[in-house]
């Protein structure tokens, strides 16, 4: 799975690399070198580049984790720059079986919740040069998304 993500066009693009995959999705480690095509004017890191490396891994590692029964989107999301990124750049996402737990607590109780993952896109030296604050909606699969419109009248 580490092969097909890495050879996953928009990631295999912009020069980002999945160096571990965890077995059981809970440790997804990636970095991204830089390069001619994925700088900027001024030869630091593209910002969407920094985002493209964060984007879709809680996400995924949530479905991996939670299994079919859920649905899982991202909502919306939030990149903050610290510092200008330059060489190669990391992040480290982890998921912990208490907060699988507590999704699934909630979701006994309530038909959705919405829940905010961070990680922190780091230089070589372990400088934080980006935050990155994901919005993610998760809901049972029997729930519907949303209330159901009232029964049809006929043509208008």
């Amino acid at each position: 799975m580490r092969l097909r993500l890495n050879l996953y066009a928009p990631f295999l693009g912009a020069g980002i690399r999945v160096k571990r995959l965890a077995p059981g999705w809970k440790e997804v480690d990636v970095e991204m070198k830089l390069r001619w095509w994925n700088a900027n004017y001024v030869g630091t890191h593209y910002g969407g580049s920094l985002y493209s490396m964060t984007d879709p891994f809680f996400m995924v590692m949530l479905i991996e984790n939670l299994g079919q029964d859920y649905i899982v989107w991202d909502k919306s999301a939030t990149i903050r720059f610290k510092r200008p990124g330059r060489g190669t750049v990391t992040a480290s996402f982890r998921l912990s079986d208490q907060q699988i737990d507590e999704i699934k607590q909630a979701l006994n109780a309530e038909k959705k919740t919405e829940r905010v993952f961070t990680v922190e896109v780091k230089d070589e030296s372990g400088t934080v040069i980006a935050e990155v604050e994901k919005l993610l909606h998760i809901r049972k699969k029997d729930q519907p998304a949303s209330p159901t419109l009232p029964p049809s009248r006929g043509p208008i």
